[in-house]
């Protein structure tokens, strides 16, 4: 984890932060950080910046954060995909969370199983975990958008593409 993320109801007052959980395993564990230590951190969907360590212990930690700079530019890239074995999506969501891709859509292809889409790795909750730790390794604080596409062929048509473009779809 290179960056703490930062969520709403972390927030006690604009300044002040309380964290527990796997951040705050995190702090201890890896960082060894230690009252009046400076950590990055960054509010999810916002700024980033430091945090002063101001109490830690067993059960939470409290930092005093100055969020003063913009997160990294996305890249302009949408990113299609057939929809991965299940382990493999996991990583593949947290390796395009650190590149910066904007968008993800996932497609189904005659090679995909058809259990691969029952797997519970396709929860929102389940995906934006894995987006999460991505944005942490990248120092992001944008998530990519995740699309469920069932094919091609409904892709191009909600894409709405111009009758002059290339891409047309035709029916």
């Amino acid at each position: 984890m290179n960056l703490l993320l930062l969520r709403d109801d972390d927030f006690v007052s604009a300044d002040h932060v309380r964290l527990d959980g796997r951040r705050l395993q995190h702090m201890q564990q890896v960082h060894q950080a230690k009252v009046g230590d400076q950590l990055k951190v960054g509010h999810l969907g916002g700024l980033m910046g430091s945090g002063e360590l101001l109490n830690l212990s067993d059960t939470h930690a409290e930092l005093r954060v100055k969020l003063d700079q913009p997160p990294p530019p996305k890249l302009p890239l949408t990113l299609l995909l057939a929809m991965p074995r299940p382990k493999m999506f996991r990583r593949i969501l947290q390796h395009c969370a650190t590149l910066g891709v904007a968008e993800i859509i996932l497609l189904n292809s005659y090679r995909v199983e058809k259990s691969f889409w029952q797997t519970p790795f396709l929860q929102p909750e389940q995906i934006e975990e894995n987006l999460l730790l991505g944005l942490e390794q990248a120092r992001d604080t944008i998530l990519p958008r995740v699309r469920i596409e069932k094919t091609l062929q409904t892709l191009c048509r909600r894409q709405a593409f111009p009758a002059s473009s290339p891409i047309a779809w035709r029916s």
